[in-house]
């Protein structure tokens, strides 16, 4: 597996800054949060910079671009009374998708993260899960040919693995895999272990955290106890990326993020089994699970 972490970490600070430190942390990836537009969100917004000097100081620095995440969901209901509103705003989810798709392909990153998220109101499940597996299914064939693959996160209605599970199989699509935060799960009552386990080959990337009192922390020094997850991906072989994520974004008021995530990089190498060498040892462009 690759230890790489999420920008989320360091909103204010430009992708030379993160590709610079990632490598001195020790980190094999990173993990680009964007939010597609021109926002002011992050510093380092993959949208708003030249693909090809995101590519070249990504490879300077030795390392693989990960994931591109975006916040899209695609649960918007599509009958109540304002029907062409509510029409545009399912097809803008699938078109801003297809817009991160492309920015994908431009950074050859091989994944976009995505949701299918909630279940509204009393509609049935089988009738929800039809309605957004019809959508990502139409932003996964966008992906045929691209060397890109649509990731769905457990979140929402999907909050497990068996949940996820359901929705990819009601996507029936090969472009289409599956993200899995151990955090998330956990917040659900779901074995991480057992996760992984359900998910299997449709596991290509993965996620961890930590909160101490509702406040981000170092991976391991907090509430959340990823480190069962992380081995179970390590049992299996895991070749993807496990991102850190250090939710500084949402959490501005959270410590600067320098030594927290050194911290978690030693966290994440030692739960791994790879041990603190495993930079050198591990080719930073391995091919993705």
């Amino acid at each position: 597996m690759r230890p790489s972490f999420s920008t989320v970490a360091c909103p204010n600070w430009p992708l030379d800054r993160i590709a610079e430190q990632a490598r001195d942390w020790g980190y094999l990836g990173i993990e680009l949060r964007t939010f597609l537009h021109a926002s002011t969100a992050i510093a380092g917004e993959p949208a708003l910079t030249d693909p090809a000097k995101v590519r070249r100081l990504l490879r300077h620095a030795g390392l693989s671009l990960e994931s591109l995440a975006t916040g899209l969901r695609f649960d918007e209901p599509c009958s109540p009374p304002v029907i062409g509103h509510l029409l545009a705003r399912s097809r803008r989810c699938i078109d801003e998708a297809r817009s991160a798709v492309g920015l994908g392909v431009a950074l050859e990153c091989p994944i976009v993260r995505v949701f299918g998220f909630e279940i509204i109101g009393s509609e049935k499940r089988s009738s929800a899960i039809t309605r957004i597996a019809d959508r990502l299914r139409l932003v996964a064939d966008h992906c045929r040919n691209s060397g890109v693959r649509l990731a769905v996160e457990n979140a929402g209605s999907f909050s497990t693995a068996s949940q996820l599970a359901e929705l990819l199989d009601a996507i029936d699509h090969p472009q289409a895999a599956a993200s899995y935060s151990i955090p998330v799960a956990i917040s659900a009552g779901e074995n991480p272990r057992d996760g992984v386990n359900v998910l299997g080959e449709r596991l290509v990337i993965a996620r961890v955290k930590d909160m101490h009192e509702g406040v981000p922390c170092a991976l391991g020094e907090g509430e959340i106890d990823c480190r069962p997850g992380v081995e179970a991906l390590a049992e299996r072989g895991f070749r993807g990326a496990v991102v850190f994520e250090y939710d500084r974004l949402w959490f501005p008021a959270a410590p600067a993020c320098e030594d927290i995530l050194a911290r978690s990089a030693r966290t994440l190498f030692a739960w791994s089994g790879a041990g603190s060498g495993a930079r050198a040892s591990q080719p930073p462009h391995a091919a993705h699970a």
